[in-house]
């Protein structure tokens, strides 16, 4: 949602031995311009005995070309990771400074970063910050920073109040049971403590599927890990009739024509779980329904990629209810947030795609009863590779006089990455009728692209192939190529308010959990088998007739894949420690 100046006079909230965010900001009445720089320091999650930080530093005065932000802890902490900045720490104090591509920070301009660490005791906020030697926070008086109100989170607008960014001044709720499956992993215990999306893909998930958590279990648990702060517990509401049309190992248990069954089976008990007073305090973050919508834009009609199912889907407008129907449901619940599924940049990037998404996503926002007040924003790359940013090109760039745009890999998309896509496509759907204060998330659980294949610098410029293929980070074959892609990695690590209009990064989709099997597999869970899944497979035109890329040896979708687990922390970008 909405990224606002009045954060920046918020007072210092000191958090002792548990999850928190602070905002170190100047006194009350102090004028803005008086304050050289202002930083913001967010601990995102915490585990007792270490936690992730995001940290975005904002420069009121002359602009720069490279920056340093400097602290002292008073405890214990150790930095054992960061990302987007190099982050060192000698004894207590702690320097982070820009990469080679973040260096620029214009007067007024932002730059965000983040790292892991470790303590024992106590984790507090640092007190104090610097810019390049220039204490922030403080006016030129020299009156001292904010110092702690007790009141708790900024952000945050108390425990149950609705709030612009859910993911603010909040814990993000760890699944137990996805936990449990990446800690038993070799290595796996340096991620089995992130948050990540619990999935509603088909009616006995609602209740527990073979013993497991049911949804009651899940929010039952986020209430014992909130404690006595704020917590986001992040559901993935997929399943609707004739679900992904254009996916076999995606699709679902309802058929073309159950919209009643998905309505009264279906969202009316989510909804009524949802609503329960128990659950009141509680931030609930609703993904609905991934692929879907942009399914109606781009595999219809007289389109190469058009199928029948699709085709069926458009015509009965039963995507269109559904989606409404989920919306308006949901969106009466005060501490519910609708997130709708937007594709990725790699699907609607291109002109033909992008506007009219945008007006078939307001079509489906103002259907079955539903508002745009109902939603909260959208979400990308959801269980996607796209990456977060492709550095060493852009759309803008030119070889030996041919646009980048020409080239086989981005084939004229208008983006090559999923943050530059994220922030446009808002702008986009504001411009048609959807609240300036929409947010975006954007999945990076697997779009990290690190390891030995990451190129470190643009390709050679004998073509603008070379160029865009030698440079790019997405090392997938076809940027259609979706299914448990080899060589892929984790990305940035779940964290609040990133950058402009980004409310969050979040692991949507569990790393390690199959987007389908390499070869049919019997199953009552109504999934089918798609040869995109298949190693083997050459092809079909929404991927250009290009091997698929995908991972041998995958279970069902949803399905624990060790191998791809395995695969994903070796890749990581950010690396692990």
């Amino acid at each position: 949602m909405s990224r606002t100046g009045t954060a920046m006079l918020a007072a210092l909230a000191l958090v002792a031995g548990g999850t928190g965010t602070a905002l170190v900001a100047a006194p009350a009445g102090a004028a803005a311009t008086a304050v050289p720089c202002t930083v913001d320091y967010k601990i995102q999650n915490d585990w007792g005995s270490g936690f992730t930080a995001a940290v975005t530093v904002t420069n009121n005065g002359a602009a720069k070309s490279a920056w340093s932000v400097k602290w002292s802890y008073a405890g214990n902490q150790k930095v054992t990771n960061g990302w987007n900045a190099r982050v060192t720490q000698s004894g207590a104090d702690v320097t982070a400074a820009n990469e080679s591509y973040n260096g620029t920070l214009a007067t007024g301009g932002s730059a965000g970063f983040g790292f892991q660490g470790t303590y024992s005791g106590t984790n507090a906020v640092p007190a104090a910050f610097t810019l390049d030697g220039v204490t922030c926070n403080v006016d030129d008086g020299g009156t001292g920073g904010g110092g702690g109100d007790g009141g708790g989170t900024g952000g945050g607008g108390g425990t149950g109040s609705r709030v612009d960014n859910p993911y603010a001044g909040a814990k993000v709720y760890v699944n137990p049971e996805w936990s449990a499956k990446a800690a038993a992993e070799p290595g796996g215990t340096r991620v089995s403590n992130q948050p990540t999306g619990v999935w509603l893909d088909r009616i006995a998930a609602i209740g527990g599927v073979d013993g497991g958590m049911g949804l009651r279990d899940h929010l039952d648990a986020a209430l014992a890990q909130k404690g006595s702060g704020e917590e986001v517990v992040q559901l993935v509401v997929y399943d609707l009739p004739g679900r992904d049309c254009a996916a076999l190992a995606s699709n679902g248990e309802l058929g073309p024509t159950e919209i009643d069954k998905y309505k009264t089976q279906f969202i009316d008990p989510i909804a009524a779980i949802l609503s329960d007073p128990k659950y009141a305090s509680l931030r609930i973050v609703t993904t609905i329904e991934i692929d879907s919508l942009p399914n109606l834009v781009t595999n219809t009609g007289s389109r190469a990629t058009a199928t029948v199912a699709c085709d069926t889907m458009k015509a009965n407008g039963n995507y269109v209810k559904g989606v409404g129907y989920a919306l308006a449901k949901l969106g009466a619940i005060p501490n519910v947030y609708n997130y709708v599924d937007a594709g990725h940049h790699g699907w609607l990037g291109w002109d033909d795609n992008f506007g009219p998404s945008a007006d078939l996503f307001k079509q489906a926002a103002t259907s079955e009863g539903a508002t745009v007040d109902d939603v909260a924003g959208f979400i990308t790359n959801t269980a996607n590779y796209s990456p977060l940013k492709e550095n060493n090109f852009t759309v803008d760039d030119t070889v030996n006089g041919t646009s980048v745009r020409q080239s086989k890999w981005v084939d004229w998309n208008r983006y090559v990455d999923e943050l530059s896509y994220a922030q446009a496509f808002r702008a986009k759907l504001v411009s048609v009728g959807f609240d300036p204060d929409i947010g975006m998330l954007i999945d990076t659980s697997r779009n990290g692209w690190g390891g030995s294949a990451r190129p470190a610098g643009p390709g050679a410029k004998t073509s603008v192939d070379t160029y865009v293929d030698g440079g790019r980070y997405d090392r997938r074959i076809h940027i259609g190529n979706w299914c448990n892609q080899s060589g892929a990695g984790l990305g940035e690590r779940p964290q609040a308010s990133p950058a402009a209009g980004i409310d969050a990064y979040v692991w949507m989709k569990p790393p390690g959990e199959s987007d389908g099997s390499s070869s049919a597999v019997a199953n009552d869970e109504g999934k089918g088998f798609d040869r995109m899944c298949d190693p083997t497979y050459t092809g079909n035109a929404r991927n250009g007739n290009s091997m698929s890329g995908a991972l041998p040896d995958a279970p069902l979708s949803g399905h624990w894949f060790s191998a791809q687990f395995q695969q994903l922390m070796q890749n990581a970008y950010p690396p692990l420690s």
